[in-house]
Order: structure tokens, then C-alpha cells, then sequence
């Protein structure tokens, strides 16, 4: 059985690649208001090498990271790089 994460736990934490590649820390989730379905994480602090990236972007000018790139959460969440760009 997959075990269940609070979105507060996740809020902060630091965002890395599989190599280690540091691109921030979570500031927010954005869901699918009908289903419930986490969509985007969105950062905070983004480190120099995410400028790099061509990265989603909120009108704000926020960087979305999208959840379907997430591979592991524990200490850090880490992202497969190649389903981000």
C-alpha cells in the first residue's frame, strides 16, 4: 500500500535532479480542483541552474515543476530532469 504524504510535509522541502542537481525548495502544490490530482509543484528559491531550463511558468513569472516528474520524496523530492523539459 503507497503511503500517504500531507501536502504540509512537502512544503519546503528541497527539490533536486537524479544527478543531485539543486533547483529549489517547494513553495506550494497546485491541484486539479475537480479530482484532487496534484498538477504542479511550484518553486521557490530557484537556484541559477534552473534559469538554464526552459521551465513552465505561471503569469507571474513563478517556475512550475510538474508532479508527474517527481520520482522519490523523502528528505529531498527528487525529479527525473528528462520529464521536466
Amino acid at each position: 500500500m503507497e503511503e500517504k504524504s500531507y501536502s504540509k510535509e512537502l512544503i519546503g522541502k528541497t527539490i533536486v535532479s537524479k544527478s543531485g542537481k539543486k533547483f529549489g525548495e517547494v513553495g506550494d502544490l497546485i491541484f486539479e480542483v475537480g479530482s484532487g490530482e496534484l498538477i504542479h509543484l511550484l518553486l521557490r528559491n530557484p537556484t541559477p541552474y534552473t534559469d538554464k531550463m526552459e521551465l513552465e511558468k505561471t503569469k507571474d513569472g513563478q517556475i512550475l515543476i510538474p508532479f508527474s516528474a517527481v520520482i522519490a520524496s523523502g528528505d529531498f523530492i527528487v525529479v527525473a530532469e528528462e520529464d521536466i523539459i
